[in-house]
């Protein structure tokens, strides 16, 4: 038989395949929901850098990883739109083919730029520059280091080489010097890994004592920066906090402080040239569509051009830190740990009926007991929103 799906072809598959498939899914389903872990999409619709709707509810949102309130910018918009009308919806082939459009270089050489590297490549997306830059550079007979709390991403490449992995306890620079010492002789090669900022929990890898400890022993180091462009080191990212650390893969994306979508990891020219030609993630997908490019690079120079945006970013997550005595923000994110997935469900229900989104998170996505309302805050929060949204919070940390 050749040729597409039809309905003699369909009736060829054994009931009891898609059966047995459906049973499987609905046990693991009903596990879920018993133990409030089970997720599902809700349609929202963004109003603009700070309003949503949701359930034909507007709300305010402290969910969103926009920041800088640049997807709704008429800048970035205007770029995005301005790209669409000349260069088409999309990309057309992987980037080695046809899909390298003239906005990817202009793109690339302002992130080389920012981040004061050689060169840079854009990805798709951040999950995958992770999954592919990793296995790239290390393979079975190398080791990966990478502090526990790493996005899933960088899992998901360290996973993909087929290296040693050995997790270190989150930012404990102790355990990574004790696991260095134990396991580097047995590699031929080393990758730490780490976010710059971590996502959950908003705090920030103290990449100064990381590098050192990868220069001492002959280890590359790949810092993901999603969440410290543009809001930490004067919008430059989390390395430029630590002027003395050598980072030699900087990897970031469009899709928090910038406001749109897609990826970037910056280093050396020899090693950017080499991700182009041998990186699975550049070689066999499409290329970034135009559009989102052309919004990123708007997005950079609005950075370049308002740094009291970016400063407002931190300005507003320490008001709300200060005004419930929690430790002071280090970025965006600021959680409120309430431990049980039951709890942190309810307190996420609470606030959005006083006209809040600010979603629970459970694990898996953080660690078992640690589900937590996790708070983002962008540069266009209004302070008494803050102050209402500090008040609203208050109670249910004590319950």
């Amino acid at each position: 038989m050749t040729g597409g799906f039809n309905g003699t072809a369909l009736s060829c598959i054994p009931p009891a395949v898609s059966d047995s498939l459906t049973a499987f899914a609905q046990g693991k389903l009903a596990a879920l929901e018993a133990r409030s872990l089970k997720r599902t999409l809700v349609p929202t619709r963004r109003l603009d850098g700070l309003w949503v709707e949701r359930g034909g509810r507007r709300l305010l949102s402290f969910s969103c990883n926009d920041y800088l309130n640049l997807s709704h910018h008429p800048a970035v918009k205007a770029a995005a739109m301005a790209a669409v009308e000349t260069h088409g919806a999309g990309s057309g082939a992987s980037r080695l083919v046809t899909g390298d459009n003239p906005i990817f270089g202009l793109l690339e050489a302002k992130l080389a730029a920012l981040k004061g590297a050689e060169a840079a490549c854009v990805f798709g997306s951040g999950y995958l520059a992770n999954s592919g830059i990793i296995p790239t550079f290390v393979g079975p007979r190398d080791l990966i280091l990478v502090d526990e709390l790493a996005h899933a991403c960088i899992w998901s490449g360290a996973q993909l080489s087929g290296a040693r992995i050995e997790p270190f306890r989150h930012n404990d620079m102790a355990d990574l010097a004790q696991k260095l010492a134990l396991h580097r002789g047995e590699a031929e090669r080393a990758l730490i890994a780490t976010d710059g900022v971590f996502s959950m929990d908003g705090d920030v890898a103290p990449l100064g004592e990381i590098s050192a400890l990868a220069r001492a022993h002959d280890a590359w180091l790949l810092v993901d920066d999603a969440h410290g462009l543009g809001v930490v080191g004067q919008g430059r990212g989390t390395a430029a906090m630590f002027p003395q650390a050598k980072v030699d893969l900087a990897m970031g994306t469009f899709s928090k402080a910038l406001g749109g979508y897609g990826a970037y990891v910056c280093a050396s020219r020899p090693v950017v040239d080499f991700i182009k030609t041998r990186t699975r993630t550049v070689v066999y997908t499409t290329g970034l569509p135009p559009a989102n490019a052309a919004a990123a690079a708007a997005a950079l120079d609005v950075i370049a051009a308002e740094p009291e945006r970016v400063a407002a970013v931190l300005a507003k997550a320490r008001r709300f830190t200060s005004a419930l005595d929690l430790p002071e923000a280090q970025s965006a994110v600021v959680p409120i740990v309430l431990g049980d997935e039951g709890r942190t469900l309810a307190a996420a229900r609470a606030l959005e009926d006083q006209g809040f989104l600010v979603v629970a998170i459970r694990p898996p996505t953080v660690p078992a007991g640690t589900a937590r309302l996790r708070a983002a805050f962008t540069a266009g929060h209004p302070g008494d929103e803050i102050d209402r949204l500090a008040a609203a919070v208050r109670p249910l940390m004590a319950s």
